[in-house]
């Protein structure tokens, strides 16, 4: 079967999606009857050499994103990784010259097709005495033995526009700028790697990927790589490229080595989550760094991409002073990413985080067996929430992403981690802000942000004291504030209503002659229920409430999981004698 795609027409894709590019940018116009798009201040060019470059559509943004002052004068699509006609690109040569522009250059990418069509283009051109040069871009860098053909064209072209369309900018002249471009692209690498092929509309993907094969240095057309590895890490799969592109040996490879100086372009092709590609960035420029390269500029986006394709690849050009103010220069060009002007190696990247406030031990310190019990009770809730974490997932499925006992079993871990470190400190206030401090940091979710409001306003009443009604305080101030933040009340079938259901209890500690355990014994007796009742509940709040409620014939997983915290809390006093 043929992949789904977002289409009218496979017959028509290519033409809508430039259609729909000019529709949004004013600063383009189509060429009549082509499949071409133009600047739409062409005639303000007269007197400067204009570039016209393209290929297959697919590729998206390149070619026509980078269409602009300062870049490209115009392109030429071709159908979904095929090339242009020759008649259109004939036409867009013929409509530039008309502009008075001073000479054309062709920027074509080493593919058989573009050579042929572009240069039959450029031959019958010049036959009608319009100046026309063009220069053929190959940076593939994954072939080892290079035969007739060459280098492909990837990713890299997208810096030849950028290189090309500054000189032109500038107003130097068509001989100095094929010849600077010459000399540019042979100081430049890309090598890609992708997770799954592509598919162009109304085909079948080219090739298919096991669940543990990564595919290496494949073209931009869906065509098969070099060589198959095994999936691994990003930090193994990012040295593999960067050894294979700089590889002396390597026959296609770029001469990067300690104390070069390089731009760097992390290009997604197609089907990459943004999340990725800022770990493959980040892995990208920490290894050129441990080589003594120094990265002088960095790009990361997609630039040039093979339709869905999720793979990602890494150009490298190497510059001076010259090239990379060709590089920093101006442009309109929309899909071109505005670069900080700052070299990235050599800054500082991060700055010290503010010290945490010290807390004065205050009138609430309590004695060395007051800490022992805490830490008693800290450890009987991670080994209860551990016990649970299968139970509370199993809940979740039905009303969530299933992953409620995980998030607590890594709030366990993590007080559990803290333990070892250190004993609590022995005012409960700083125990309650500590544990705040840990859960949101360590057990994420909504559980995590919850637990961390609930502690976090609960210490303050346990600043000054820590009798029963302070604590009763403790419990009203942590629901309030779970309440004002997390928009969930009793009743809406969350963590809320087994702690809403224990704080009721609790207010009896404010009485007079209150039995601490009396009161505690009730008060997680009636969390339990709260917790059990939540099933025959409409979810009002959470996950949960986008849900149907004829799905929901569980207990809420939150609200068993917090009244199993209480439980585990009164068995430890209990045992105690507290």
């Amino acid at each position: 079967m043929a992949s789904k795609k977002l289409v009218n027409s496979v017959e028509g894709c290519a033409d809508e999606a430039l259609a729909g590019l000019v529709a949004c940018n004013p600063n383009l116009q189509l060429l009549q009857g082509h499949r071409v798009a133009l600047r739409s201040d062409l005639d303000s060019l007269k007197g400067r050499v204009a570039l016209l470059s393209g290929g297959g559509s697919g590729h998206e943004p390149a070619h026509a994103g980078f269409i602009g002052k300062g870049m490209l004068t115009g392109v030429i699509a071709g159908a979904v990784f095929a090339s242009p006609a020759v008649g259109s690109i004939l036409a867009a040569i013929r409509a530039v010259a008309q502009a008075g522009v001073a000479g054309t250059l062709l920027i074509v990418k080493n593919y058989t097709g573009d050579r042929l069509n572009f240069g039959i283009a450029r031959e019958q051109a010049r036959a009608e005495g319009i100046t026309v040069e063009m220069v053929i871009i190959g940076d593939d860098s994954a072939f080892t033995v290079l035969k007739k053909a060459g280098r492909r064209g990837l990713c890299g072209t997208v810096l030849i526009h950028k290189v090309a369309g500054a000189m032109a900018e500038a107003g130097m002249g068509l001989e100095e700028i094929t010849k600077r471009v010459n000399t540019v692209a042979q100081a430049m690498g890309t090598v890609g790697v992708s997770l799954s092929s592509c598919s162009v509309p109304g085909s079948k993907p080219t090739f298919e990927l096991a669940a543990d094969e990564v595919e290496l240095g494949l073209g931009i057309h869906g065509e098969a790589g070099v060589q198959r590895v095994k999936m691994a890490p990003v930090d193994q799969i990012v040295t593999l490229m960067l050894d294979h592109m700089t590889n002396a040996s390597n026959a296609s490879h770029v001469p990067v080595k300690t104390g070069s100086s390089v731009v760097l372009v992390v290009n997604n092709l197609g089907g990459l989550s943004f999340l990725e590609l800022g770990i493959i960035a980040d892995a990208t420029v920490r290894t050129l760094e441990g080589r003594g390269v120094k990265v002088a500029r960095a790009l990361v986006g997609t630039f040039m991409s093979a339709l869905e394709m999720a793979g990602v690849s890494l150009t490298l050009l190497l510059v001076d002073e010259p090239l990379l103010k060709l590089i920093d220069a101006e442009t309109t060009a929309a899909a071109w990413p505005n670069v900080a002007k700052v070299s990235v190696t050599g800054r500082k990247r991060s700055r010290e985080a503010p010290k945490e406030p010290q807390e004065a031990p205050g009138a609430a310190a309590a004695g060395g067996v007051a800490s022992q019990r805490m830490v008693l009770v800290l450890e009987r809730i991670c080994t209860t929430l551990l016990g649970l974490e299968e139970h509370l997932n199993a809940l979740d499925r039905a009303a969530g992403d299933g992953d409620c006992g995980t998030t607590h079993s890594r709030a366990a871990r993590a007080i559990q981690g803290w333990l070892k470190e250190s004993p609590p400190p022995a005012s409960p206030a700083q125990v309650l802000s500590r544990l705040s401090v840990l859960l949101l940091e360590k057990m994420g979710g909504s559980s995590g942000a919850l637990y961390g409001l609930f502690l976090t306003a609960a210490a303050q009443p346990l600043k000054a004291k820590t009798d029963l009604p302070a604590w009763s305080a403790a419990m009203d101030a942590g629901l309030e504030a779970m309440q004002k933040y997390g928009k969930a009340a009793p009743g809406d079938r969350t963590m809320l209503d087994s702690l809403w259901a224990a704080g009721q209890e609790l207010q009896a500690w404010k009485k007079p002659g209150a039995d601490l355990f009396q009161v505690l014994t009730k008060a997680v007796k009636s969390a339990e229920a709260a917790a059990e009742a939540t099933k025959n509940m409409e979810a009002g709040a959470g996950r949960a409430s986008y849900i149907s409620s004829a799905r929901l014939d569980q207990p809420d997983p939150g609200a068993v999981a917090a009244a199993a915290i209480l439980r585990a809390i009164l068995e430890v006093l209990q045992s105690q004698g507290a």
